[in-house]
């Protein structure tokens, strides 16, 4: 397959890309001269960039409203609250079997242009996800409501992969100091990345692989967020989503309210969603050349809007595909005319925003099982022309 035609979202930069398998196997601004033997799919003011790597969702959580009503000092205090305050609510969710919850969280990332998604809790175990879930790192909730942390965090047979850790989630002295004690208590000097930081100082996050940021999280929970613009000169910085318990199920969002912060340049926002969670995950994707695995997105192009300011005012609506390991997973219906050889049948058609999107497995199925369990439930996509 070849995508002619295309605009880099970082740089504005032509290009046409070949993808063999599940692999990317030239990117170039000239023309392929073996593409006769190619199926090739021609784009007009289109833009492509690395599947979105999102560094922290609980996908299992992705059913909840935003729950909480005033500012909270941190993640402790928030939790009681909510369980005292919205019990009814939490126990309605919850009666929905996780894996169906957990697989509406995937299509909640699938439909915003995520190819890859770190879960943080208990394995799903899914096949055949439409989308990488990352689950290969030594996962513990956090300092205090991990039961024996300090004995799991020394775990010998678990030091080759990092440590997935919410660090730090609080405006408060009691989340700075149990920054402090992960890191004394690091005894076998283990690559962690911290979800969230807050609280965390420039000297604490040298200790840190990396560091997962969740503005929308954290603004919602504690009306501030990480110091990244400190941060980021001391580990490498990758963000983050976090459930729709405390952020919107639109990662765009969360990326246009980061923006607006003014912590880091749009460079550094944009390298967060790619090279630098590859890196820090270590992945085969985040970067578009020859042999890295053919996780893009092609997006349409608001008018007037150019490189970066195009990229960060993508609504999920303007996605044109979606493609994860040379698979198209999600489509527009304004591509289904150079799209014939795909099997149809594999498909659902859903509507975001009103715009008709061809999404792979049935999603609508799904809605509808889940609202067996939970009547209430919501969705922001619908399987009819006319949004709930």
């Amino acid at each position: 397959m070849i995508l002619n035609h295309v605009k880099m979202a970082d740089t504005g930069e032509l290009l046409n890309i070949r993808v063999a398998g599940d692999k990317i196997t030239g990117a170039s601004a000239a023309p392929f001269k073996d593409a006769d033997d190619h199926w090739q799919l021609l784009f007009h003011q289109a833009m492509v960039f690395p599947g979105l790597i999102n560094s922290h969702d609980h996908l299992d959580f992705n059913l909840f409203p935003r729950l909480g009503n005033r500012t909270y000092t941190n993640y402790t205090e928030w939790g009681k609250d909510i369980h005292k305050t919205h019990k009814k609510e939490i126990a309605g969710i919850l009666k929905v079997p996780a894996l169906l919850r957990s697989e509406w969280g995937v299509y909640k990332n699938l439909l915003c242009g995520i190819t890859t998604v770190i879960n943080h809790g208990e394995k799903m175990a899914a096949k055949n996800a439409p989308i990488t879930i990352f689950e290969n790192s030594h996962c513990l909730h956090s300092v205090r409501f991990e039961k024996r942390w300090k004995l799991k965090l020394n775990n010998p047979f678990k030091a080759q992969i990092p440590v997935n850790i919410h660090i730090g989630e609080g405006d408060d002295w009691s989340s700075y100091e149990e920054i402090d004690q992960l890191i004394k208590w690091n005894l076998l000097k283990k690559k962690i990345i911290g979800v969230h930081a807050v609280a965390m100082s420039e000297s604490q996050a040298k200790n840190f692989e990396a560091i997962v940021w969740c503005p929308q999280s954290n603004y919602f929970l504690l009306n501030t967020t990480a110091r990244v613009n400190l941060l980021k000169k001391h580990t490498n910085l990758l963000f983050g989503t976090d459930s729709t318990l405390t952020g919107n199920w639109n990662i765009w969002d969360h990326l246009q309210l980061a923006r607006q912060t003014k912590l880091i340049d749009d460079v550094v926002l944009y390298q967060t969603l790619n090279q630098n969670a590859a890196k820090a995950w270590q992945l085969n994707s985040g970067e578009i050349a020859a042999g890295r695995d053919a996780d893009l997105v092609i997006a349409n192009i608001k008018p007037s809007k150019k490189a970066l300011d195009a990229f960060f005012a993508i609504h999920p609506a303007d996605l044109l595909i979606v493609m994860h390991k040379g698979n198209i997973r999600l489509f527009d219906e304004t591509m289904r005319g150079q799209l014939e050889a795909i099997n149809i049948s594999a498909f659902s058609k859903i509507y975001v925003n009103g715009i008709c999107k061809y999404v792979q497995g049935d999603l609508p199925g799904l809605m509808e099982k889940i609202k067996k369990y939970y009547p209430a439930a919501r969705f922001p996509v619908s399987a009819t022309e006319h949004q709930a």
